[in-house]
């Protein structure tokens, strides 16, 4: 007999949801096999069985788990319990649970529609939301939606902004690229400054733990990338330690992995601030939320013609004051403007 434990599966968080059991209660499972899909903040994660033997559901899907619960139990004999969720064959890589297929005879959706939404668990409200005017959320706009909704009822959060005058950052960027032959901008230049600053601003790139501010011994910095489908926030762990080409390197590869949504739980976990792109033209200041477990979150929008940008910083009040606030930012503007690097 052997248990299947949920594990931490990064620092920030302190539950998680068990979403789907891909293995029916009782059936036989062999070591490797995912058996459990659980979401994170940042990210979804199959959960292997350890040995082999039945799987006994120790927990139903859609609940809540903080690390350390026993999901199941793994022995030598079949067994059931009152959590039943039913598996069906996957096809290409594509699990479509048993609610979902009925919902597809149901309401007459096909494979190739459920195909084409993309994902690789397709549950019932996937496929109730290809009919009439619902519209499922992905995965990924699943977990951001959780974290902005504990980031706004856990954290007192203050906005200040500063304008930058970008053009020293565009110029830098521009010679950077030519340099090291990978393609370098604001957000390069961004993570650089970020990380420069925390040797003399610790705060803002702790972690609040009751009374206790808990400081980091190296900035990793989160960069958000947003490609229609929901935000991913990888990063990029001790930043300060990165040369441009490889600053560079790593963020492209981001890109691509965005693009794509293959993300590992590694590359999502760890950052103790976020750095928020908002790239699209005519946007002039985002706010935005500061992710649980982090004291701020920097929103970068994209240049005016004349090279400025108002450049915010959403903090955690009860870590920073609007003095320090200012003075962070202030301190980053001439990191940003005094074209070096």
């Amino acid at each position: 007999m052997g248990d299947l434990v949920l594990p931490k599966l990064n620092p920030n968080d302190t539950e998680y949801l068990l979403v789907e059991w891909l293995v029916a209660d009782g059936k036989p499972v062999r070591a490797g096999e995912p058996v459990a899909v659980v979401e994170s903040s940042k990210a979804a994660s199959e959960l292997e069985a350890d040995s082999d033997g039945h799987l006994a559901h120790a927990v139903p899907a859609g609940t809540w788990c903080a690390p350390g619960t026993v999901l199941a139990r793994i022995g030598g004999e079949p067994a059931t319990s009152s959590a039943t969720v039913e598996r069906a064959p996957a096809e290409d890589g594509l699990v479509i649970t048993e609610p979902a297929r009925a919902a597809m005879a149901e309401l007459g959706v096909t494979a190739e529609q459920v195909a084409a939404l993309g994902l690789r668990i397709v549950r019932r409200a996937d496929v109730e939301g290809l009919k009439g005017d619902a519209v499922p959320l992905t995965r990924v706009q699943r977990a951001v939606g959780r974290a902005v909704t504990l980031s706004h009822d856990t954290i007192p959060a203050a906005y200040t902004v500063v304008r930058f005058d970008l053009r020293p950052a565009l110029a830098l960027a521009a010679q950077l690229t030519e340099r090291v032959r990978r393609p370098v901008g604001l957000a390069e230049i961004f993570v650089g400054a970020l990380a420069a600053l925390h040797a003399g601003h610790p705060l803002f790139f702790a972690t609040l733990d009751g009374d206790v501010a808990r400081l980091s011994d190296k900035p990793h910095v989160g960069v958000t990338f947003d490609l229609g489908d929901g935000l991913y926030v990888p990063v990029v762990h001790d930043a300060g330690s990165l040369g441009p080409k490889e600053l560079a390197t790593m963020l492209m590869r981001y890109r691509v992995k965005a693009a794509r949504g293959g993300f590992e739980d590694a590359e999502l976990s760890g950052a103790n601030i976020t750095l928020t792109l908002h790239t699209e033209q005519d946007v002039v200041l985002a706010i935005p939320f500061v992710f649980p477990g982090q004291a701020c979150a920097l929103a970068l929008p994209a240049p005016r013609p004349d090279g400025t940008a108002d450049v915010g910083l959403a903090y955690d009040h009860r870590l920073i004051n609007g003095r320090d606030a200012a003075l962070f930012l202030g301190a980053l503007k001439i990191e940003v403007e005094s074209h070096h690097d």
